[in-house]
């Protein structure tokens, strides 16, 4: 038979055992979720799983006491998510516009100061442009220039006894070119840049206007 120690520490380790298993089914209880969703005909429905066709609803998950905690989305299908991204560039268009608003208001006391800005940075534009015009001026003169001394060699020139065209002269022609072709592509970006700022501020003038009118005196 066995002592009374030994039969007290078996029965420790028992009691240990099952504690342990306790423990371990209750930690699988806390794992469990449970949801709650509605379907497309407005019923609720619980359960720890999701269904596949129920899987874009939206759902709640519950604690213990069936209380909601939080809120999980489904699965967003390709019409949700465009519905979605247009709903948000609407909320964004709405907002900008807001802000916008708000700035115009804040920032100008009259039409005149939206217009002395706008003359400012389209004289700074200006003045830009007369610079870059006369940058492309000097490197078609430029590009004029070499294009004459390289008339004197083949293959422009169609003499027997004309020399090849030296490397160096080939580069600076290449190189005026493609600078003239840069400088171009520069004027017509700083034209648009003008063009853009001007039609801003006559957008600007005009809901500027509209504000004032509406605003509260």
């Amino acid at each position: 038979m066995n002592s009374w120690p030994t039969r007290f520490i078996l029965a420790t380790l028992l009691l240990a055992a099952l504690a342990g298993v306790a423990d371990a089914q209750s930690g699988s209880d806390k794992d469990r979720k449970l949801y709650r969703w509605v379907d497309k005909n407005g019923l609720v429905h619980y359960g720890d799983s999701i269904p596949p066709e129920y899987a874009e609803q939206d759902r709640d998950v519950l604690n213990d006491q069936g209380v909601p905690i939080r809120r999980e989305e489904g699965t967003v299908t390709p019409e949700e998510a465009r519905a979605k991204a247009a709903a948000d560039k609407a909320a964004k268009e709405i907002q900008d516009k807001k802000d916008r608003d708000r700035y115009l208001l804040q920032t100008y006391q009259s039409v005149q100061e939206i217009e002395v800005l706008r003359d400012r940075r389209l004289e700074l534009v200006d003045a830009q442009l007369v610079i870059q015009q006369q940058s492309l001026a000097n490197l078609h003169t430029k590009l004029a220039q070499l294009e004459k001394q390289s008339s004197r060699f083949q293959p422009r020139n169609k003499e027997p006894e004309a020399q090849p065209l030296p490397e160096g002269l080939a580069l600076d022609l290449g190189r005026a070119t493609n600078d003239i072709g840069t400088q171009e592509q520069n004027l017509v970006k700083k034209r648009l840049e003008r063009e853009t700022i001007r039609a801003n501020f006559e957008s600007d003038i005009k809901r500027f206007k509209e504000l004032k009118a509406v605003a509260p005196r």
